[in-house]
């Protein structure tokens, strides 16, 4: 890929200005942290190389964050950021509630924003600070003249990303900007790196864990997972049309005495419905991070039965590295980001045979402490975010 730019641990550090997608922090407090965004943007208010932090949310409609803000002081839900000295957080406010979706009023509101930012950072004394954003219509669409080199962070392929469609032209002529301007670029997947195409120097960095979730004990995993029909087959994630709903029906078919378990977000009722005629494939409701965890320590295999789609092939499965590093054996679609990643992983080719894949991670087991301590610290948060630092503040 031209203008790539390899990792190199131990470099200088600067002041940053972090821009969330279609977050802000009190959302990725509220849903536990678990995203790359959320991981990142805590990482860098501790990072050393940092030396000043301005994190932004994403510009809000002004009622609705009132709003927002009213309910979560009533379920007392608000969640301070570490503001200090050399970290602040900026949360503008705008009168639409979203995006408009046209070219022009794109380019109004990323001016909008980009003004926002400028006083934020001056505020705080920043002289011409690295800006990291993971909004791809921010990345193209704001000049952020004021600023030092701009860094654009494809945590997705946001040109595959279904309910972004009405964006996808704005999504388009962003990176065209983008490109013209030379910005650098770091992505999850090399699929989604080559969907930008980018001119600047550019980076693949994929998703990551954190050690302190993996390490040690964990608490008990939910009631129902202590039924005693075993194996315990694991999918952790939102339940979409992402997933390939034929192979888990001849998954649950093939393996009548396992149990399926499907957990996260219901996002698409309709694609999953078929699954209801399989007795061994229960879908549940989203948990708690800590249960997350203790349930995927619980299993006995990690699924990630994904369809082939555009999406799929430039995604970096956070589930895939947090199968891993519980020691997992794991089954997943034959798709470009797991391949390479460890040998506990499966691969089955579309159309392929999810039970016998399943039956040979089962009989390969998990991994020993050794190979699963190892494999937490080559592919921890801190690991990665060093990685993009190197690009956003060479």
């Amino acid at each position: 890929m031209p203008g790539s730019v390899p990792h190199r641990a131990g470099s200088a550090g600067g002041d940053l200005v972090f821009s969330f997608s279609y977050l802000s922090w009190e959302a990725a407090a509220r849903r536990g942290w678990f995203g790359t965004e959320d991981r990142l943007a805590q990482g860098l208010v501790a990072h050393e190389r940092v030396e000043r932090l301005l994190v932004c949310d994403q510009m809000r409609s002004l009622p609705a964050r009132l709003l927002r803000d009213r309910q979560a002081r009533a379920r007392g839900e608000r969640v301070a950021f570490p503001a200090g000295a050399s970290a602040q957080l900026l949360r503008p406010v705008r009168l639409r509630r979203e995006y408009p979706t046209s070219i022009a009023g794109v380019r109004r509101a990323c001016a909008a924003f980009d003004r926002a930012l400028e006083r934020g950072a001056r505020r705080m004394g920043l002289r011409e600070p690295a800006v990291l954003t993971a909004n791809p219509l921010v990345a193209g669409f704001a000049e952020l003249a004021w600023a030092g080199p701009v860094t654009f962070f494809a945590t997705d392929d946001w040109l595959a990303y279904e309910p972004h469609r009405r964006w996808w032209p704005a999504y388009e002529e962003s990176f065209a900007r983008l490109r013209s301007r030379g910005r650098r670029v770091c992505a999850v997947t090399p699929a989604a790196l080559e969907r930008i195409a980018p001119t600047g120097p550019s980076a693949v960095v994929p998703n990551g864990v954190d050690p302190a979730e993996w390490r040690g004990d964990t608490g008990p995993p939910p009631d129902w997972a202590l039924s005693p029909r075993r194996p315990l087959l694991v999918y952790a994630g939102s339940l979409d049309s992402r997933l390939d709903v034929p192979a888990l029906l001849a998954l649950a078919q093939g393996l009548p005495d396992a149990e399926v378990v499907l957990v996260g977000p219901l996002l698409d009722p309709d694609h999953l419905a078929p699954l209801s005629e399989a007795p061994n494939v229960a879908i549940r409701p989203p948990l708690a991070r800590a249960e997350v965890v203790a349930l995927i320590r619980h299993a006995d295999v990690g699924l990630l039965p994904h369809r082939e789609l555009a999406l799929t092939r430039a995604m970096s499965p956070l589930k895939l590295y947090e199968y891993l590093a519980a020691g997992l054996p794991v089954v997943a679609a034959d798709l470009p980001p797991v391949r390479g990643v460890h040998p506990s992983v499966t691969p089955v080719a579309p159309g392929g045979d999810y039970a016998a894949a399943v039956r040979d991670a089962l009989a390969r087991g998990r991994a020993d402490e050794r190979q699963r301590a190892a494999f937490i610290a080559e592919h921890s948060w801190r690991a990665r975010h060093d990685a993009l630092l190197d690009l956003a503040l060479a």
